[in-house]
């Protein structure tokens, strides 16, 4: 080990958690391996000393990818090398980016990018935790301006019981999911999911993660201590007060009357409008300002306005209470030939959101190389068009915030989503945002869930979702005062301090996410807000049970119906043929999906009926066990001195002994059947090997009984 490298280490959870700096990557200006079990990470800070022109925001980039090698495989693919990130991978970039944003200081314009790699996984502890407090501690140990430290945790519970940091296995037997982060007294980030979990033991569990992060929080300044890296100082880019006084004397008695334009499209112009005579009075008294101030003063304008309202007024943009939920509207069943459809709104934000329902084979495969799940069985994507905020753009990939709203909307849906041997279908959501005004993923949940009941999906409970935002006035680094606001739009995201997002059901939390401008809130506070959501939680579930009370008694008749059948596990090879030719023939002239398992369960998917009926006949026909007593139409296959072998099943044969071809005398059995003729025989029992002993005698007088009775 290099001299230079300097390492803390400490018990966190079931493992000690390793931070060790000064041996990889020294060129940057920070960097940090953090190991935790056989999982291991790499984390880099560098941050630049000189901005571009025109720079007019804070350009943070962060990126977190993982290598095959850290489980010691190739990468797949044609070319065996890493490709895109996967949505594993931009899950954790976005968890890491989050709590980190708002400790730079403000006026802090420099190009920053963090990047986290993935060295090694051990398949049970998850690095998306040590790529946090990684990039908390390379942030740490550089020169760059930095807020910190930081901790992070994984917090789940087995039987009652916390635990910090469990593995995949103890994870799945967790009712609750919660990444959280915080400061040393307030948290700054959640995020995760819970099985309807009561909105006291939420709580208890923030108490739980925030006492334990204090771990990791004094190993990065004891880390920081031992690098001894003095911080950096660099101009800071902030507004010259003149300017401020500009912007103010110039729209300060109209701004508000802007802002409460009762339309979004509406404020957008009145705001446009104001902006351009504040540009043009400041650019006049001062023509060396650039945007970056001119944007920074009407922004300052904006907040002040905006703050002030709220704060002093308890007046909102829209002319809502505090309190007040915007109009929600609803509707199901809208689009025909989808499996299952719902509108849902709150005021100017509209989802539109499909169910499609299919055969398990259409179960999402995950590339994951941290451990935990393989496969989704369920799968929500979310997609936000440019007219959905009245504006053009590029239509194409997928950005990370789609990626992000999608997954959190889904993991808020999945604990009411019905196994799959209770419902055995792969199961599909796609959340088509028609208008965007503040918190759209919220409105995919309440969509999407009423478009699951809309497809029949026999969910354990409807579930909603609502955002609490917050607006704060600060004086140094105390809160003096403070406002909750239920359901925030766009506005209010942009000047507010806080996005809550919490789903659940009337049984408790299923999904949640907090995203802060603010370096923390207070534990009561967070209490607080999680209260306040409940309560309007409770009233959107009361509007989506009376658009639709409960799941639909039958498939839409476009799904695919599903019928189960048990074969023979020795039989499967008969279905599926030599290089699969038999089961793709059965698909192509059925129309149906069929999907096989290794114990011989065989689910059939069909949305037409006499497809259905043709594939089982056929399965049937092929795996099928000879019964006793049974008559069968079946073909003679082999002609014997004592008798016929004839099959009545596929690759099922039995003996008709020559006494037992006809009423009458036989000499030969070639003069009563022939090869490839097909004959009635009736099964009569079975001989000393193990045969089979059929009769054409018997299943002639049987037809003959039937006939006369006729």
């Amino acid at each position: 080990m290099s001299s230079q490298a300097t390492t803390v280490s400490a018990p966190f959870g079931a493992n000690n958690i390793e931070f060790q700096s000064g041996k990889l990557a020294k060129l940057a200006d920070g960097a940090v391996t953090v190991r935790y079990g056989d999982t291991m990470v790499i984390v880099t800070a560098v941050s630049a000393t000189s901005i571009k022109e025109g720079q007019d925001f804070f350009p943070l980039t962060v990126e977190y990818r993982e290598r095959p090698a850290a489980v010691g495989r190739f990468p797949g693919g044609y070319f065996k090398r890493e490709g895109r990130p996967s949505e594993k991978e931009i899950l954790t970039c976005r968890m890491t980016d989050r709590p980190l944003r708002p400790l730079f200081p403000a006026g802090y314009l420099y190009d920053t990018q963090i990047i986290t790699t993935l060295l090694s996984a051990d398949g049970q502890n998850d690095p998306d935790i040590l790529s946090i407090n990684g990039a908390s501690a390379a942030l740490m140990v550089s020169d760059i301006p930095f807020g910190g430290p930081i901790g992070a945790i994984r917090v789940g519970r087995v039987d009652g019981v916390f635990i910090a940091n469990p593995t995949h296995a103890q994870m799945g037997l967790s009712d609750i999911d919660l990444v959280y982060v915080g400061s040393e007294n307030d948290t700054i980030m959640i995020e995760g999911s819970a099985i309807e979990i009561p909105e006291a033991d939420f709580n208890l569990a923030l108490e739980f993660a925030q006492k334990e992060i204090q771990v990791v929080i004094r190993l990065q300044k004891e880390l920081a201590a031992k690098v001894g890296k003095a911080k950096r100082e660099v101009p800071l880019f902030t507004v010259p007060q003149e300017l401020l006084e500009i912007a103010y004397n110039v729209a300060g008695d109209r701004i508000e009357t802007a802002l409460y334009k009762p339309s979004k499209v509406e404020r957008s112009k009145a705001v446009g409008a104001l902006k351009e005579e504040v540009k043009a009075k400041i650019l006049e008294k001062n023509p060396a300002a650039t945007g970056f101030q001119i944007s920074s003063a009407f922004d300052y304008l904006q907040k002040k306005a905006f703050r002030r309202s709220i704060l002093d007024l308890n007046k909102r943009c829209d002319g809502r209470g505090i309190d007040e939920l915007r109009q929600l509207t609803g509707e199901t069943g809208l689009i025909p030939r989808v499996h299952g459809s719902a509108l849902f709104a709150r005021g100017e934000t509209q989802a539109l959101c499909f169910t499609t329902l299919a055969s398990t084979d259409e179960a999402q495969d995950l590339d994951g190389y941290t451990g935990g799940d393989q496969t989704k069985r369920f799968i929500l994507h979310y997609n936000f068009p440019p007219f959905s905020v009245g504006e053009t753009g590029r239509v194409g990939g997928l950005n990370r915030r789609e990626i992000g709203h999608g997954a959190l909307a889904e993991r808020s849906l999945l604990p009411v989503i019905p196994s799959e041997k209770e419902f055995p279908y792969a199961i599909r959501i796609s959340s088509e945002i028609m208008e965007s005004n503040g918190s759209t993923s919220m409105a995919s949940v309440c969509g999407g869930c009423l478009a699951l009941m809309d497809a029949g999906v026999p969910i354990s409970a409807p579930v909603a979702g609502i955002s609490v935002g917050m607006v704060t006035e600060i004086e140094g680094n105390t809160m003096k005062r403070y406002s909750l606001l239920t359901d925030i739009i766009g506005s209010e995201d942009h000047f507010g301090d806080m996005d809550f997002k919490i789903c659940g059901t009337r049984a408790g939390i299923t999904g949640f996410q907090l995203d802060l401008k603010l370096p923390g809130i207070s534990m009561a506070l967070m209490k607080e807000s999680i209260a306040k959501n409940s309560v309007s939680r409770s009233k959107i579930l009361d509007y989506m049970e009376s658009v639709m009370p409960k799941p639909r008694a039958e498939l839409s008749q476009h799904a695919p119906r599903i019928e189960t059948i048990k074969i023979n596990p020795d039989k499967i090879g008969l279905v599926i043929g030599p290089g699969g030719k038999t089961i793709k023939g059965l698909v192509a002239e059925t129309g149906a999906e069929i999907n096989i398992s290794d114990d011989g369960t065989v689910r059939i998917y069909c949305a037409n009926p006499e497809g259905m009926a043709l594939a089982k006949e056929k399965i049937g026909g092929m795996t099928g066990e000879i019964e006793m007593g049974k008559t069968y139409r079946g073909r003679v296959v082999t002609i014997k001195e004592f008798g016929a072998f004839v099959e009545v099943l596929p690759g099922q044969d039995g003996l008709v002994h020559i006494s037992e071809l006809s009423e009458t005398r036989v000499n030969k059995t070639e003069d009563v059947v022939k090869v490839g003729e097909e004959i009635w025989v009736k099964v009569i029992g079975v001989d000393e090997k193990g045969r089979c002993k059929l009769s054409r005698k018997a299943a002639m007088k049987d037809r003959a009984e039937v006939a006369a009775k006729a």
